[in-house]
C-alpha cells in the first residue's frame, strides 16, 4: 500500500490527466518542424539568419516554400550548419508538369523526402479539373518514386466544397494511387472547410505522413498554435493511424513571425506527454 503522502501525489497527478483526457493517448511529437512560409519575409532578407533563428527556438525540421535564389548545395550547407533537416518542400502546379525532373534533382541534393504541391489555381477547380489533377499527381508520383521520393498534395478549404456531387478532396484521395501519392493534411483548412481531420484519418489510414499544425480562433481566424480551438491532442493521439511522421507549424500572416514560431513551438513542446 502506498504511504498517504505518495497516494495523494499520485491522485493529484491522475486528476490532472483526467482533466486533460487527450494526454492518455497522445503520441510524442518526435519531429516538430516549421513551414518556412511563416517566415517568408525574413527568408527573403536572410535565409541563413532565419534558419539559425528557428533552430535556436528548438525546431528540428523545416519545410521550404522557395529557396530565395540559393542553390541546392548552399541550402544543404546551411541546414547542416544549424542541425536542421528539410524532409519536404512546396512547389507549384506548373513545376509538377514542366521541369519536374529538375525539381526532383533539387530535392535529392537538399535531402527532401517529400515534394508537395500546395495550391490549385482557381481555373482548374472544376469537376473535370480535379480528375485531370489526380492523373497528373499519379504521374508525378510515379516519377518521384523512381527517384526514391514521394509526391504529396497539401489542402486548403476550397477542396471541401461539394462539386458535381462529390467533395473534391475525396476525388483526389480516391483517384490517386496510395502507393504514389500521399497528402499533407492542413489541420486549420480542413477544419475551416467543415470537416473533422479524424474522419479523413479513419477513412484513409496511412495517407497523411505530413500535417500542417495551424490553429483557428472562434471567429475562424488563424492564430498561433495553442491560441485557438483546435484540439491537437485529440488529433495527434491518432497519429499512428494517419501515418503522421512530420508536424510542420505554420501561420500564414503572423504579426511577428519569430515570436509566432516560438509561441507555437512552446505549446507543442508542452503538449508532449
Amino acid at each position: 500500500m502506498l504511504p498517504r503522502r505518495d497516494f495523494l501525489a499520485w491522485l493529484g497527478a491522475a486528476m490532472a490527466v483526467i482533466g486533460r483526457p487527450w494526454q492518455l493517448a497522445a503520441a510524442p511529437l518526435e519531429r516538430v518542424g516549421i513551414q518556412l512560409y511563416t517566415l517568408r519575409g525574413l527568408m527573403q532578407q536572410d535565409v541563413a539568419r532565419t534558419l539559425a533563428a528557428v533552430a535556436e527556438i528548438g525546431y528540428s525540421e523545416v519545410e521550404f516554400a522557395g529557396y530565395f535564389d540559393h542553390p541546392p548545395q548552399r541550402i544543404r550547407e546551411l541546414l547542416d550548419a544549424h542541425g536542421l533537416r528539410a524532409p519536404a518542400a512546396h512547389v507549384g502546379i506548373p513545376e509538377v508538369g514542366d521541369g519536374w525532373e529538375r525539381v526532383l534533382d533539387t530535392a535529392e541534393q537538399i535531402g527532401h523526402r517529400y515534394v508537395v504541391t500546395p495550391w490549385i489555381p482557381k481555373e482548374q477547380r472544376t469537376a473535370e479539373g480535379y480528375q485531370r489533377l489526380a492523373e497528373l499527381f499519379n504521374q508525378a508520383g510515379t516519377a518521384a518514386r523512381a527517384r526514391g521520393l514521394t509526391f504529396a498534395y497539401h489542402n486548403h478549404d476550397f477542396e471541401f466544397a461539394p462539386m458535381g456531387g462529390r467533395v473534391p478532396f475525396d476525388v483526389l484521395l480516391d483517384e490517386t494511387d496510395p502507393e504514389l501519392v500521399c497528402f499533407e493534411l492542413d489541420l486549420f483548412w480542413v477544419t475551416k472547410g467543415g470537416y473533422d481531420p479524424l474522419d479523413y484519418m479513419a477513412r484513409h489510414p496511412g495517407r497523411f505522413p505530413l500535417v500542417h499544425v495551424k490553429d483557428m480562433a472562434a471567429d475562424g481566424e488563424m492564430v498561433d498554435v495553442g491560441q485557438g480551438q483546435i484540439d491537437f491532442g485529440r488529433i495527434f493521439a491518432r497519429a499512428r493511424q494517419a501515418g503522421i511522421r512530420h508536424y510542420f507549424v505554420e501561420h500564414d500572416d503572423p504579426p511577428d513571425p519569430v515570436e509566432s514560431a516560438r509561441r507555437s513551438y512552446g505549446y507543442l513542446h508542452r503538449l508532449q506527454p
